[in-house]
């Protein structure tokens, strides 16, 4: 079949065994998530192995270190996922909310609560975890998946898929509510975000080529998921251990994902003291620097190697041990730097006053805001979503890390006796 057909066929599919979710008690699609965890840990060395195969065609062709990184699933990865899905099936049931409620004057009964969207679809890049992350956070709020992951992680994928739908064969939910689209065929990529019709809704994950080029192509629907150029300000009423410290985490603690700092700023009245301290913290870490000329020269007095900054580098998402370092004067002109070349992911401000926190709050547009603590804390897991499905930029439904709620729209439900409209 062509691409078209395979798409159609797999989101009809879907939609069918669907039924068994939207008709589901909480409990059930609770059960169905623990079942996933537990047979992920036990089919762990098969999945181990698919990925090794992977991992082997993604060195041969060259893949980046930081795609590599990404691409690689480990025991304790493994375990972290199955850990996901069952933090994910203890939240509380996201289905069949009341949100609002009331009784007009004429008598009707008006209920608005929460469904699922229907069936969604996954497009992201060598990232096996979102695999399983994607499947039961829209698994536990009702919806089918159609996953269409990278050809990167192909044999990864198969095996997850397959573990996961083994899983469901002991539960009331249909294992055909997860469906893996063919990724040998980059055509599927198309068809699946012109099913306007048979896919209710498409979130891309992973490059901001490829964010970009499904909000461009997308007719499907589409929640948009960001780059992340974050920024951490250190102001000038920053403690400067704390400093380092948040400097460091959101730089290097892993440098592949999309809430890893990628520019750090510097007040202008604490730069001469607090620049040497940022900079040599940053080499011994084996960070690459690009400064702007104040920054560039305090670097070469303190014989730390460093390149001069680009206007690309700013709006930059490195994804690797590089960072952009620049002084601004203050808060206003820290938001003023941001607004020009962030990504509307998330931002940190170090400082003890809490008059600019304040105002570094009030004047960020962004996702995620961090006062005195590091960018990496934008992540469902680390918010007690359990896990997340993405981390959304746009302003529309769903901002932030999406877990479950976000994965759910609203119906009406209206009751009378007998009322007409005059």
């Amino acid at each position: 079949m062509d691409a078209d057909s395979v798409v159609a066929t797999l989101a009809t599919t879907a939609r069918v065994a669907a039924r068994t979710l939207s008709s589901s008690l909480g409990s059930d699609r609770k059960m169905a998530l623990f079942s996933i965890a537990d047979e992920m840990e036990k089919q762990s060395s098969l999945i181990l192995i698919a990925n090794s195969k992977d991992m082997e065609r993604g060195r041969a062709v060259g893949l980046s270190p930081q795609l590599l990184d990404r691409l690689l699933l480990t025991p304790e990865r493994i375990s972290g996922m199955a850990v996901g899905a069952r933090n994910v099936a203890n939240l509380p049931d996201p289905l069949r909310v009341i949100v609002r409620e009331s009784v007009l004057p004429n008598g009707l009964h008006l209920r608005q609560m929460t469904v699922p969207f229907g069936v969604v679809g996954m497009v992201y890049e060598a990232r096996p975890n979102v695999t399983v992350d994607a499947a039961v956070i829209l698994l536990m709020s009702g919806n089918a998946a159609l996953l269409r992951g990278s050809s990167s992680a192909a044999s990864t994928n198969a095996v997850l898929v397959a573990v996961m739908r083994e899983a469901l064969e002991r539960t009331v939910i249909s294992p055909e509510v997860i469906q893996l689209v063919p990724s040998d065929n980059r055509e599927t990529v198309n068809a699946l975000l012109h099913a306007r019709g048979k896919v209710d809704l498409v979130i891309p994950r992973g490059s901001a080529e490829l964010i970009q080029m499904v909000v461009d192509e997308a007719t499907v629907p589409t929640i948009e998921t960001g780059a992340g150029v974050c920024h951490v300000y250190v102001d000038e009423f920053a403690d400067f251990a704390k400093a380092i410290s948040i400097l460091i985490n959101s730089k290097v603690q892993r440098p592949s994902v999309c809430n890893a700092a990628e520019t750090l700023l510097v007040n202008s009245a604490i730069a001469e003291k607090f620049l040497p301290m940022a900079l040599n913290a940053l080499k011994e870490e084996g960070v690459v620097l690009h400064c702007d000329e104040k920054v560039q020269s305090v670097a070469h007095e303190l014989g730390i190697s460093s390149s001069p900054i680009g206007e690309a580098n700013w709006s930059t998402e490195y994804g690797t041990l590089e960072m952009n370092v620049g002084i601004v004067d203050s808060v206003e002109k820290a938001i003023d730097h941001i607004a020009k070349y962030g990504t509307g992911h998330t931002e940190a401000i170090v400082t003890e006053s809490q008059a600019a926190a304040e105002r570094f709050i009030t004047l960020s547009d962004c996702a995620a805001v961090m006062v005195n603590a590091s960018t990496r804390f934008t992540d469902g897991e680390q918010m007690g979503f359990g896990a997340e499905i993405g981390i959304s930029n746009q302003k529309l439904h769903a901002r932030g890390p999406m877990g479950l709620e976000a994965m759910t729209t609203t119906t009406w439900i209206v009751t009378g006796t007998g009322q007409i409209r005059s």
